[in-house]
């Protein structure tokens, strides 16, 4: 196993006690409340580290006892048999230690921004783009999160060519990440006579939710535009002078927003514009950082096919870690823990692999 940063949990443990100090010295309100955010990021790990220093303490007079030639032989015994539990302790903690201080990626806490486009199938792609929204709306829902959506464009028979939401709460990004990509569908559509499987696809973007402090916007780099909506007509078009869109001329990134309301179509289009931009920047950074990236699960790649629902067998599988799940029916109602959770496991285990070729 990679030698765990005792230097580093040494500064984390010292930085978590001060913050405990300086809440219990009862600051101002404003300073509080970021005081007790830091204090929360670090709440697990130093929890872990406080439970591994006092199980390697243990382990350590555990050792001596059983050295110790003085040492009677009832007590020795004794301390042979605590041995072996305190032993494996003290390994869970070490690894789950390895885990967390594992460099975090800065935008895991952040709320999402969750865009979901119909592909390749007409019809059917619009309405499995649907369901995959009311998959993500109720693992929300279960997740305590909150989900508003920004803008949708329906389908002529059902579900949404497009719809972007935001998805508001702790840790959503670092959960939704993994679901950026190409998700496929293979059913029968209601309107197939034959009976035959139809091949569907659905692209998922999850960016995270950028702050102002998080990627500059110069006025000047902006070129707004007012339009009325356009379309084929009926009841889903949305006939209004009030449609705003916005062109980020350095980069060439346009979004358009279509709602009721000017002010908050712009305000809408601006808060997905700097996510786009920031998702941009991360991308960008991380390239940099390392060519490994594209082997870790979740690059962000749009093109990339990442999961396949087959409604006839009732199968999910996620191409990426080669997970097949037979509980589709469950999946789409929303039961995501069990995938998204093996998606995280495989990300650490590379970032962990990395870590030791780099020590």
């Amino acid at each position: 196993m990679t030698e765990l940063p005792r230097d580093r949990m040494d500064q984390v443990l010292k930085r978590f006690e001060l913050l405990e100090a300086q809440m219990a010295a009862g600051p101002a309100p404003e300073v509080y409340v970021k005081l007790a955010s830091e204090y929360a990021e670090l709440q697990e790990v130093a929890d872990a580290i406080r439970a591994l220093k006092k199980a390697e303490a243990e382990l350590y007079d555990l050792e001596a006892m059983i050295a110790d030639t003085s040492t009677e032989r009832d007590m020795r015994e004794l301390a042979v048999a605590d041995h072996e539990d305190v032993s494996e302790r003290v390994e869970d903690l070490r690894q789950k230690l390895q885990v967390l201080l594992l460099p975090k990626d800065e935008a895991d806490e952040k709320n999402a921004i969750l865009e979901i486009r119909a592909g390749t199938g007409g019809d059917e792609a619009a309405l499995f783009a649907g369901d995959l929204f009311r998959m993500y709306e109720r693992y929300a829902g279960e997740q305590g999160w909150r989900v508003e959506v920004v803008s949708a464009s329906e389908g002529e028979a059902g579900g949404y060519k497009e719809i972007i939401a935001t998805v508001s709460g702790r840790g959503v990004f670092s959960r939704l990440k993994f679901e950026s990509g190409v998700h496929r569908v293979q059913r029968v559509p209601a309107t197939e006579a034959q009976g035959r499987i139809h091949t569907s696809a659905a692209t998922v973007a999850v960016l995270p939710e950028a702050e102002e402090i998080d990627v500059e916007i110069r006025p000047e780099d902006i070129r707004v535009d007012t339009m009325r909506a356009s379309g084929a007509g009926g009841q889903h078009v949305n006939t209004t002078d009030s449609a705003v869109r916005l062109t980020h001329i350095p980069t060439g990134l346009v979004v358009v927003q279509a709602e009721k309301s000017q002010h908050q179509n712009r305000a809408r289009a601006m808060q997905i514009l700097r996510a786009r931009l920031f998702d941009a920047q991360r991308v960008k950074a991380t390239d940099e950082r390392t060519e490994a990236r594209r082997l870790l699960v979740g690059t962000g790649d749009r093109s990339e096919r990442i999961r396949t629902y087959n409604f006839p067998q009732g199968r999910v599988t996620d191409h990426r870690i080669n997970l097949t799940l037979y509980k589709l029916d469950r999946v789409m109602e929303g039961e995501l823990d069990e995938v998204i959770d093996a998606l995280i496991a495989d990300h650490q285990s590379k970032l962990l692999a990395e870590a030791g070729s780099d020590g």
